[in-house]
């Protein structure tokens, strides 16, 4: 689809927002020029979505490493974070940026975890002011190992938001990226959720919520309770038979467990604005 095809169906299956893929946009996102962007902002406003930021930084264009040892790479890679910062801004008032990117951040060519870990939080201190200015808020997503080495429970991607000391850095829940997390879901839920700016809701396998047996009444129910009141975001890796078909079909189940849990407590999670 293209982008205002994509928006379209994003109403059409129920959402009231929509997350950004850079890379969906152009092979060099940062370099969008004015009227692009615009015209992504009427696409977006024609159908009366809110745009919720950007998702999967850097997938375009190729050769970008946040954690390298290779310095000069590095600080490319971090200046057109920078420009990242730009676009979310142009795109959304108060927009966030997830920082998972998980190719683009793990450990390479003999660094270990923890100076993946700590180049994070160099980089993310040196954008700070920058973001703060811009009012874009990055959170620091913790990412399954399978995916990724560096970063993988919500209390390192803590450990990075304190180093970097910001309220323009955050961190936030992805149900799929739990999978090191040794603490029962409700309880890190209520942990963090001072810092859980955003959440994503799929299933452990990628799939969209409801075609497998994660637990997300626990999660909307933690999230009630501690008086969430940000995104739910679907974010999901299998599109079978369509992705129209799973968008639909993600939202009527999440909805519908809303709907059932107001039924029980007579109050349900606030909608975002953003």
């Amino acid at each position: 689809m293209s982008f205002p095809e994509a928006c379209a169906a994003a109403r059409r299956t129920g959402y009231e927002g929509i997350e950004i893929e850079p890379a969906h946009l152009s092979p060099d996102p940062a370099s969008l020029s004015g009227p692009e962007r615009r015209g992504i902002q009427r696409a977006m406003d024609s159908e009366g979505l809110h745009c919720a930021g950007l998702h999967s930084l850097f997938k375009a264009p190729p050769g970008l490493h946040l954690t390298t040892p290779d310095a000069a790479v590095r600080r490319k890679s971090w200046e057109y974070f920078s420009r990242l910062i730009d676009l979310a801004a142009d795109l959304s008032p108060a927009s966030l940026m997830v920082l998972g990117s998980a190719k683009q951040r793990s450990a390479i060519d003999g660094a270990t975890p923890a100076e993946g870990a700590g180049r994070l939080s160099e980089g993310l201190s040196a954008l700070a002011p920058h973001a703060m200015e811009r009012s874009v808020t990055i959170l620091m997503e913790p990412l399954a190992p399978h995916l990724c080495n560096v970063v993988n429970t919500l209390e390192e991607a803590m450990r990075v938001v304190r180093a970097v000391n910001s309220p323009a850095v955050g961190t936030m829940l992805d149900t799929h990226n739990t999978a090191a997390e040794t603490k029962p879901l409700d309880q890190l839920i209520r942990e963090y959720l001072p810092h859980i700016r955003h959440v994503h809701l799929n299933e452990m396998d990628g799939t969209r919520p409801g075609a497998a047996n994660f637990n997300f009444k626990v999660v909307l129910d933690a999230l009630e309770r501690g008086g969430y009141h940000h995104w739910l975001s679907v974010e999901v890796f299998d599109f079978n038979p369509d992705g129209a078909t799973v968008a639909r079909l993600a939202n009527e189940y999440i909805r519908r467990l809303e709907a059932q849990h107001e039924r029980r407590s007579g109050s349900g999670i606030r909608e975002a604005r953003p």
